[in-house]
């Protein structure tokens, strides 16, 4: 299942088309210009590589601000959506990460440590159970929100 999270931006793929005109009508433009009384003398002179690649520049901001386009777009993929349904409690844990926690209090390990380790096989222990993970240290933050990915939680511990 492909899908965009954002698809108003998708409209700004018609500006596309308006700015390949801009460019187009613009090409002639591109270098300086310099009078001579006679070009006879300048049909010899090699093309430079950067002449050759002067016009591929205006199609590859085009192909730039597409894919910028489509990122703004968030496109989205799965193999499917699934409703689960069960019976549970709603579990956040919070957890201090303060340079307090970092006393070694637990040998081997510090608090943190120990702290980590009751949570795992807290986790470990639930079926059913959306969790989240708070932390905090001056400031809180939400680590991760309420899940049922109990190995995604425990990896961000």
């Amino acid at each position: 299942m492909f899908r965009f999270a954002n698809p108003e931006y998708l409209f700004l793929l018609l500006l596309l088309p308006l700015l390949a005109v801009m460019f187009w009508r613009r090409r002639g433009r591109l270098g300086g210009q310099m009078k001579f009384s006679t070009l006879k003398h300048l049909k010899n002179v090699p093309v430079s590589f950067r002449q050759r690649l002067r016009r591929l520049f205006p199609m590859l901001r085009l192909g730039v601000l597409a894919l910028l386009i489509l990122g703004l777009a968030r496109p989205q993929s799965g193999s499917r959506q699934d409703e689960v349904i069960t019976e549970g409690i709603d579990i956040v844990m919070v957890l201090d990460v303060s340079s307090s926690m970092l006393a070694e209090d637990f040998k081997p390990e510090n608090r943190l440590g120990a702290a980590k380790e009751v949570a795992r096989e807290f986790i470990e222990g639930r079926r059913n159970d959306p969790i989240g993970l708070v932390i905090f240290g001056g400031e809180a933050f939400s680590q991760c929100p309420l899940t049922l990915d109990y190995g995604v939680l425990v990896q961000i511990l």
